[in-house]
């Protein structure tokens, strides 16, 4: 075993680890109730309700063997973040589950919790607690908890004939990082940091709030995102394939189907909003002022479904996305399997 592949640090054992977040997190030196007791103790805002989401990252699912440690904790914690970001509300605490196989050694655990840390502490938010326990496969569970006003929490369910459609960054980040895994060699390695490579979109969600009468993330694809708001909504939407603002590499010689299958692939976390087009400038200036970027990429009407805009045609919202249960025909798929050849959890993948 050379250097480089050597395990660093001790086998974990859980009340030094415990003792260790208590000593390295910033939440254990302060608030009512620090870390290591039984639970934790936040103070809400007056006026405010508490907007909660809990999230799971799972080796071979939703990160490689060979994927970062600090990344999988910022991604671990970005996933819940996004959800408490749709809503509008600001983020103020963290918690985080491990589950760990025996013989784990210390410095992963330490490096997903400070990665975690990290991400949430520039939106606000500390890691104040959580659990660890033994098991088969690595996994990390995120629970974020936000503040929100009840007056201002934006739906998925409020959308109204007539709203404009507008998404936040890039379609199709999540659909390239799946498509770089399948092409192997130097794409797949980068890959490993692509696929935990979460930006929760949370000023943005905020500063969108008082516009929106509708919003939620693109965790599982736009199309999915599309789908969901409509029923949710009881209306129609509809999507100008023209309008999409396509991450990089997304069309580059891909036909029509290609390129839809990775733009809608899923992953990208970018919030999908209805509003007023009479509050668009307004809307779209706050996102600007916060560092963000709004496209306006669709409409609502009245009807049922999600539809595409392909020049002349207008055709169902593809069935792309996310489906880890249930895997459609003709919907991208990803392994990740563990290469037993490979001591540096290499992964085999497939993209369909």
């Amino acid at each position: 075993m050379t250097r480089r592949n050597r395990p660093v640090g001790r086998a974990l054992r859980e009340r030094e680890f415990h003792r260790w977040l208590a000593r390295a997190l910033p939440a254990g030196h302060a608030g009512a109730l620090p870390i290591g007791d039984d639970a934790a103790a936040i103070r809400p805002p007056r006026g405010h309700v508490a907007v909660v989401s809990t999230d799971l990252l799972v080796e071979g699912t939703h990160f490689l063997p060979g994927s970062p440690p600090a990344r999988v904790g910022a991604a671990a914690a970005a996933v819940s973040l996004s959800d408490v970001a749709a809503k509008g509300a600001r983020p103020a605490a963290i918690l985080i589950g491990l589950i760990l196989p025996v013989g784990t050694r210390s410095d992963w655990p330490e490096a997903v919790v400070r990665g975690a840390e990290r991400l949430g502490a520039r939106f606000g938010a500390h890691i104040v607690g959580g659990d660890t326990k033994p098991g088969p496969v690595r996994a990390i569970a995120s629970t974020v908890l936000g503040w929100g006003s009840a007056r201002a929490l934006v739906p998925r369910s409020g959308a109204r004939a007539g709203d404009w459609l507008a998404v936040t960054g890039v379609v199709g980040r999540g659909g390239m990082a799946a498509a770089n895994l399948a092409a192997g060699g130097v794409r797949r390695r980068r890959a490993a940091s692509e696929l935990v490579d979460v930006r929760p979109r949370v000023r943005e969600g905020v500063a969108l709030a008082p516009f929106a009468h509708a919003m939620l993330d693109t965790s599982d694809g736009l199309a999915d995102s599309a789908r969901l708001l409509a029923a949710a909504s009881r209306v129609r939407v509809r999507i100008d394939e023209a309008r999409l603002p396509l991450a990089r590499g997304v069309a580059a010689g891909r036909s029509a189907d290609a390129r839809r299958a990775i733009a809608f692939f899923g992953g990208d976390y970018e919030l999908l909003v209805a509003l007023s087009p009479a509050r668009w400038r307004r809307a779209e200036r706050a996102v600007r002022r916060v560092g963000g970027a709004l496209t306006r990429i669709g409409r609502v009407e009245r009807g049922r479904g999600a539809w595409l805009e392909t020049g002349d045609a207008l055709v169902p919202m593809p069935r792309a996305g996310w489906q880890p249960f249930e895997r459609s025909r003709g919907s991208p798929s990803v392994r990740l399997t563990p290469d037993p050849a490979s001591n540096r959890g290499r992964a085999r993948a497939t993209l369909k």
